[in-house]
C-alpha cells in the first residue's frame, strides 16, 4: 500500500493577510496529493488520456478547525471514505495535521469517474478499478448504495 502522507511546505505566497494559510491552498494542497497517489498506483494522467476518463468532483468541503501558519509543520493524509461497489463513484476526506498531533482542518471530497469521451459517469477501466481497491480507508468507510 502506498504511503498517502505528505509533508506540506507552507510558502509564503500561500499565506493571506491574517498570517495563516489562505483557504484555497488547502484545495490545490489536496488534489494534488489525490493525483500524486493515483499515480503511485498507476492512475497517470497520460494513463487517464489514454484511457479516456478522468475524475470529476461533486463536492469540496473544508472545515477549518486550527489555524496553519507560515512556520507551521503539517502533514497532509488521504483515505477513501465511501465507494460504490462498481468503483464509479467515491468520497475521500484528507486531514491536515500538525506535527504536535492536532487536527488543523478535514477537507472532504465527493466524485466519480467520467468517460471523458462520451461526457457521461462510468465506471472506471482496470487500471482506475484496480487503485481504489487497493487505497487505503477510513475508519468508518463506507460502501455507496
Amino acid at each position: 500500500m502506498a504511503d498517502l502522507s505528505r509533508p506540506i511546505h507552507v510558502r509564503w505566497s500561500d499565506v493571506d493577510p491574517n498570517f495563516h494559510l489562505r483557504h484555497s491552498c488547502y484545495y490545490d494542497m489536496a488534489a494534488q496529493l489525490r493525483v500524486e497517489a493515483l499515480d503511485t498506483y498507476g492512475v497517470t494522467l497520460k494513463a487517464m488520456q489514454e484511457g479516456g476518463f478522468g475524475p470529476i468532483l461533486f463536492r469540496e468541503e473544508c472545515v477549518f478547525k486550527r489555524e496553519i501558519r507560515y512556520a507551521d509543520r503539517i502533514t497532509l493524509d488521504m483515505k477513501l471514505s465511501r465507494l460504490r461497489k462498481d468503483h464509479a463513484r467515491w468520497s475521500f476526506r484528507h486531514a491536515f495535521i500538525r506535527d504536535d498531533g492536532t487536527l488543523c482542518a478535514v477537507l472532504s471530497v465527493d466524485g466519480a469517474w467520467m468517460d471523458i469521451r462520451l461526457r457521461k459517469l462510468a465506471p472506471p477501466p482496470a487500471i482506475a478499478d484496480e487503485a481504489m481497491a487497493a487505497l487505503p480507508r477510513t475508519d468508518d468507510f463506507e460502501w455507496l448504495p
